[in-house]
């Protein structure tokens, strides 16, 4: 017989899936971008007029930027596309895949702690935190109940799941 995933487990996964989409539609536009700007970088109109003229220089530095994003959308993809949130309790320590409430001061948010997206908005007010930003590695290892405080911010663990 087979197993069914929990409605908290299928609810992970519609996040990981939003958090893809949103990261792939980032991708399209960065590519955009940086398209048109090595475009209008070699563009016959970028040549200098003088020694001063910078024009054509500095839409190659925005192109180096633009890629290097480029560069991270891709691997961000790649690293979501080979991971598959797990289950969590309240008894379990927070981790990559949680889904974590904050109570501050009443006010709750919610928190998806994934590899990569970090900042971008999700269903429901979900933000995603990665483990490398101040947030998640405050998060990581606490357990429901927990405090967390940041730049002077206390924050109570509700829920992980």
């Amino acid at each position: 017989m087979a197993v069914k995933p929990s409605k908290k487990a299928s609810g992970r996964g519609a996040l990981r899936a939003e958090l893809v989409t949103q990261l792939e539609e980032a991708l399209a536009l960065a590519s955009a971008a940086h398209a048109a700007t090595v475009a209008g970088a070699t563009h016959a109109e970028s040549k200098p007029e003088n020694d001063k003229d910078t024009r054509a220089l500095e839409l190659t530095y925005l192109a180096r930027g633009q890629a290097q994003r480029v560069v991270e959308l891709q691997a961000a993809l790649v690293e979501l596309a080979s991971w598959s949130p797990r289950g969590f309790s309240d008894d379990d320590a927070i981790a990559l895949g949680a889904l974590v409430t904050l109570d501050e001061d009443g006010d709750e948010r919610r928190l998806f702690v994934a590899p990569s997206g970090g900042g971008n908005q999700l269903a429901g007010g979900v933000q995603v935190v990665t483990p490398q930003s101040p947030l998640g590695v405050a998060l990581l290892g606490k357990y429901v109940g927990d405090e967390v405080e940041l730049r002077g911010r206390r924050m109570e663990i509700v829920d992980v799941a």
